[in-house]
């Protein structure tokens, strides 16, 4: 080890005098520690957020949609163009819109899927979701979600009613299944029929809204929009699943920025306790530096020697943060349901978040993007104090020794 690190380290940590520049030390270190941690908290749930929404989402619909604002008529010509395209794996057409169930105590607004059962399973997970029963396949079934399941507490081979919003006429129906997105939405508010029976409720005899592509790989799905957009013309509309709630992912996105952005104040305000704290330490130890000077020491080591002090505050911070956050990252939702039994504090309420639990993602590049940021800014917490000390002569160092 250099001489400056060693010196270094035994001015920062001083056990008996200068004991107020160790607790200002400490303290540092903490405020450091609590930057990282709460940045390698907070980031990997956006992260998971972000991404457990887009499966969710890409799990109940295909990566692509193909509609037009009147519906699509005469779907197998268009259907096979769609199959033959490169990256197609599957097309599947569906109906969607709103209905009303009639519930015994109040009417529930719901939104209809309609859909191919053979045909859903290769562009959905539609299939994967459905913990009880099976698909709609008949037109006397029903489909309906987890959560709308325990509020009616009706399961497979219950009757509901559904009425139709272009009609008014009441349809009974047969729940075939219940399926869990893992969505509150979805599994709240969405039902699944059979084409044919969603083709009945909404009067769209040879009609479906549109049709679903999914393709080999999701991130080919802008380059396919416009190569689909292109050949089908402007008559139909193309859309993918970032299209489906832009709003929502862009929003995601930006409070992701931010949140990265405000706390990182917090190491700001660490690296300035760090500056104020080695200022403080250039100080007292002027005389040192006077001596060290006349013992031949260089202004490059005097800088080192100081400037070594806020690499070691850095280091030491940012090894307990990492070590803080990703623990407290791997047991979040376990945390959370602590929370919620102790205190009665709903922390993810699905609600409002869409979700049923915390997701947590842990990229190793957000790490590394939080480790860096924080290092260079320690790091420059510990420039000025090390030129000021590298700067002072022997002779005034001593002057007033």
């Amino acid at each position: 080890m250099r001489y400056e690190v060693w010196l270094g380290l035994r001015y920062l940590f001083a056990k008996r005098q200068e004991r107020f520049i160790s607790v200002i030390a400490a303290l540092s270190i903490g405020g450091v520690a609590l930057g990282v941690a709460a940045l390698l908290i907070v980031i990997p749930v956006m992260s998971g957020f972000h991404e457990e929404l887009k499966n969710k989402l890409i799990g109940i619909n295909a990566h692509l949609i193909v509609d037009s604002p009147e519906g699509l008529r005469d779907i197998q010509p268009l259907m096979r163009q769609l199959s033959a395209m490169d990256h197609v794996v599957g097309v599947s057409p569906f109906i969607v819109g709103q209905a009303i169930l009639a519930l015994p105590h109040q009417p529930l607004g719901v939104v209809v899927r309609g859909m191919d059962p053979q045909r859903e399973m290769r562009v959905s997970r539609w299939a994967e979701y459905v913990v009880v029963g099976k698909l709609p396949e008949d037109e006397n079934e029903i489909l309906i979600g987890s959560v709308l399941s325990q509020a009616l507490s009706a399961g497979p081979s219950d009757a509901l009613q559904l009425i139709s919003p272009v009609d008014g006429r009441t349809h009974a129906l047969i729940i075939s299944g219940v399926f869990r997105s893992g969505m509150y939405a979805s599994d709240s508010g969405l039902v699944g029929l059979s084409l044919s029976k969603a083709q009945q409720l909404y009067h769209m005899e040879g009609r479906v809204s549109g049709l679903g592509v999914k393709l080999d790989e999701l991130e080919k799905a802008p380059e396919m929009k416009r190569k689909i957009q292109a050949g089908l013309g402007p008559a139909y509309s193309v859309k993918t699943w970032m299209d489906l709630d832009p709003a929502l992912f862009g929003a995601v996105r930006m409070e992701k920025i931010l949140i990265f952005i405000f706390l990182l104040l917090i190491i700001v305000v660490a690296a300035l306790n760090i500056a104020s704290m080695l200022i403080m330490i250039v100080m007292e130890k002027t005389k040192d530096i006077g001596i060290l000077r006349t013992l031949g020491a260089t202004r490059s080591s005097i800088a080192w020697l100081f400037f070594s002090q806020g690499c070691a505050i850095g280091f030491f911070g940012i090894c307990l943060g990492l070590i803080v956050g990703l623990s407290v990252t791997g047991n979040v939702n376990g945390i959370a349901s602590w929370l919620e039994r102790t205190f009665g504090i709903s922390v993810f309420p699905p609600e409002v978040y869409y979700l049923d639990h915390i997701p947590v993602q842990v990229n190793s590049t957000d790490v590394v993007i939080v480790l860096v940021s924080v290092f260079l800014l320690t790091l420059l917490a510990g420039v000025y104090p090390a030129l000021r000390a590298a700067s002072l002569a022997p002779a005034d160092a001593l002057r007033y020794e």
